[in-house]
This record gives C-alpha cells, structure tokens and sequence, in this order.
C-alpha cells in the first residue's frame, strides 16, 4: 500500500473519531448523560451505527476518549506556558494561573463531568498533572523561590487541590487572587 493511501486513511480515521468525540460531548451537554444513545450520535455524526461500533463500544467509551483527548490538551497547553515564561518561578506561576484558569472555565455538576471525573484513567490524568506541577516545584524549590521543607509531591497536591477552588469563583480577577494565595502558600518560611 503506498505511504500517501495510508496516511490519508489515517486522515480519515482521524476525522471520523475526532467527529465522534464532538458529536458525544456536545449530545450529552445537550441533552445529558444518560439521554444519549450510539444511535443518536451515529446519526447526528453522519456515519452508520456499525461504523461507530467499530470505533467505541459504548457512549461511554467515547466520552472518556473525549476527555483524554481534553486532557492531552490541558497539558500541551501548560507545557507551552510554562516554555513561554522565564525562570523556574515564573514558570511556575505561569502554570498555576494557566490551571486555575482553565478550571474556572470548563463546566462542572454536569453529568459528563461526574462521568469523566471518576475511575482509573482520570486517577491517571491527575497523576500526570500532579508530576507535571511537582516539577516545577522542584525547579522552583532549587532555586530558593519554594520552600523545601515539604515535598514537592505534597505541594503539587496543596496547590491542585487550592486551585479547584477556582472553578465556584465569580471572576477571573477572583481566580489570580487565588493564584496569588496559594503561590503565597509556596514562598520558603521568613527567618524565625
């Protein structure tokens, strides 16, 4: 098989999971979780209920690829704050302020977010974001601008837990104070 027939498979394979994915999600935003059948979105996808099922098993299935595809997102978006920012603590705040902001503005009590936000591959997702803000800690705490004495993984925890707190709160100027708390919460102890 030529190189270019497979990548444009590929292409298409791409465009019709990426379809699917859309299609879910915005079905259960629409109408809710448990509203949403494999019928509806093979039809509103435009694609046959075979073909959906040799993509997903279930709507389930699909939303949790929805929201890994999410995810992989939120990530490659912090890694390129954090790229984008100068040294270890502005890195670092960068970050913080990119998450608490990207909490505040996706949609929480829904039912797809009840879905997503329970079992292993959403424990995963938050081990990954866990590893990620632990790192910059880590850089943060070796140059002076993070305290040492507790580990980097216990104030990764601190922080992602301080930051959800974002997602209840009125406005964007309430998010940065948060930011701006919780990174106060990071500083080294003055001298005693």
């Amino acid at each position: 098989m030529p190189k270019l027939w497979h990548q444009t498979v590929e292409a298409h394979r791409r465009g019709v999971r990426d379809a699917i994915l859309h299609t879910a999600a915005a079905l259960v935003a629409e109408h809710g979780l448990h509203a949403v059948t494999m019928s509806q979105i093979a039809e509103e996808t435009g694609i046959g209920r075979a073909t959906l099922y040799k993509y997903f098993p279930d709507v389930e299935a699909i939303l949790v690829a929805w929201h890994d595809r999410q995810v992989t997102g939120h990530i490659e978006r912090l890694a390129g704050v954090r790229d984008r920012a100068g040294g270890a603590a502005e890195r670092l705040e960068a970050v913080l302020e990119a998450y608490a902001l990207m909490t505040h503005e996706r949609p929480h009590g829904t039912d797809l977010a009840a879905l997503v936000h329970r079992g292993a591959h959403f424990a995963q997702a938050q081990r990954h974001l866990s590893h990620f803000i632990r790192d910059l800690l880590t850089e943060a705490a070796k140059t002076s601008d993070v305290r040492d004495d507790v580990a980097p993984d216990e104030l990764a925890g601190y922080c992602l837990h301080a930051l959800a707190a974002a997602s209840s709160l009125p406005s964007e100027t309430a998010v940065r104070r948060l930011v701006m708390v919780t990174l106060a919460g990071l500083r080294p102890p003055g001298p005693e």
